[in-house]
């Protein structure tokens, strides 16, 4: 899950050129490929087998049906531009502090990484009405309310999701009753992310947001109609030879992309895959997405669950709570998955 850094930006819309410090030279380390993502109907019958599929073979599928007002969606985008258009001086005003989790800055991947991301963020843990009121101690209404209403929506659907998901690999309620859309709401850590990825003159070398899987049992993002980005890391299966191909994310008018996070792989002892994914930057389009990381209650470690392991299989997989994935995440990156592996054999 992205969290951000206290780093002033430079005004990265007002540059002619790719500086240094932002200029990338792996971005077409492997091939890329024409596959297109699924698309499940959340209203379709058949949607629980559908996406149980996607999430084997891709590790992500595209939402429609989903309930989400698309009113909602314009208006959580348009908060977020308006957010994203201050000068960097007034967006500072909200920075994440050391130690902090909330606020604006750059994704705390960055610190893997001798170079810059061409892009900005602003996470919402909770309530956003602190950090907003730093930015518009007046004028903070519009902003907190689409997002309060967002996350709502989105804690909603990230619990159908789950039941559907949960029910595709021929597990009940019961089975794993904090994750049941009709019990009774638990306390887990959903955190909202807000992600702007500016127009860029060399978009061939900079990178909007570097490859990683997400630490979330799933992430539900919204993007920019029309402005293509984020991309997938496709293993196997289509064209291009079964190897390891980036394929684009192609936005679907009102769809919402789902993709399977860290622990839900855990959790399916390696049933459903976390997809790496990366963002890649436009040369006259700016793109905004907002991701919505759900996770389990913060005290529950999560384990695979046994009866999704084979008749000569034990769990692939120590168990973890998120508090404590989230920080191996953070000193391991893309590793910290492996190293909770029983086995010690590499992803």
């Amino acid at each position: 899950m992205p969290s951000l850094a206290t780093q002033s930006p430079p005004e990265l819309t007002a540059l002619a050129a790719v500086p240094e410090t932002h200029a990338w030279v792996a971005l077409h380390d492997r091939p890329y490929a024409d596959d297109s993502v699924p698309v499940v109907d959340l209203a379709c019958p058949d949607a629980a087998r559908l996406i149980g599929r996607a999430c084997e073979e891709w590790g992500a599928f595209q939402l429609t049906g989903h309930g989400v007002p698309v009113e909602l969606l314009r208006r959580v985008e348009g908060q977020a531009r308006r957010l994203f258009s201050l000068p960097s001086a007034h967006k500072l005003m909200a920075a994440r502090r050391d130690g902090g989790s909330t606020g604006y800055g750059s994704a705390a991947i960055s610190k893997f990484f001798s170079k810059q991301f061409w892009s900005e963020g602003f996470t919402v843990i909770g309530s956003p009405r602190d950090d907003a009121r730093k930015i518009w101690p007046d004028d903070h209404e519009d902003f907190c309310g689409a997002i309060e209403e967002y996350s709502r929506l989105m804690n909603d659907l990230a619990r159908r999701l789950m039941h559907s998901m949960l029910f595709s690999l021929g597990l009940s309620e019961e089975e794993i009753g904090w994750a049941a859309p009709l019990k009774a709401h638990h306390e887990g850590m959903p955190a909202l992310q807000l992600n702007y990825y500016p127009r860029c003159p060399e978009p061939d070398r900079a990178m909007g947001l570097a490859e990683h899987t997400d630490s979330s049992l799933i992430t539900i993002l919204h993007q920019s109609s029309g402005v293509a980005g984020l991309q997938l890391l496709r293993h196997g299966g289509g064209g291009g030879g079964g190897g390891p191909r980036w394929v684009a994310v192609e936005p679907v008018t009102e769809a919402l992309v789902v993709n399977v996070g860290d622990l839900f792989q855990l959790m399916s002892n390696g049933r459903f895959r976390s997809v790496m994914h990366r963002a890649v930057v436009d040369r006259t389009r700016t793109r905004i997405s907002v991701a919505y990381f759900c996770g389990p209650p913060p005290e529950l470690k999560i384990s695979p669950v046994e009866k999704l392991m084979g008749p000569d299989q034990g769990p692939v997989y120590r168990g973890v709570t998120w508090p404590e994935y989230l920080h191996l995440k953070k000193k391991l990156y893309n590793e910290a998955l492996t190293s909770l592996r029983l086995s010690g054999d590499k992803e």
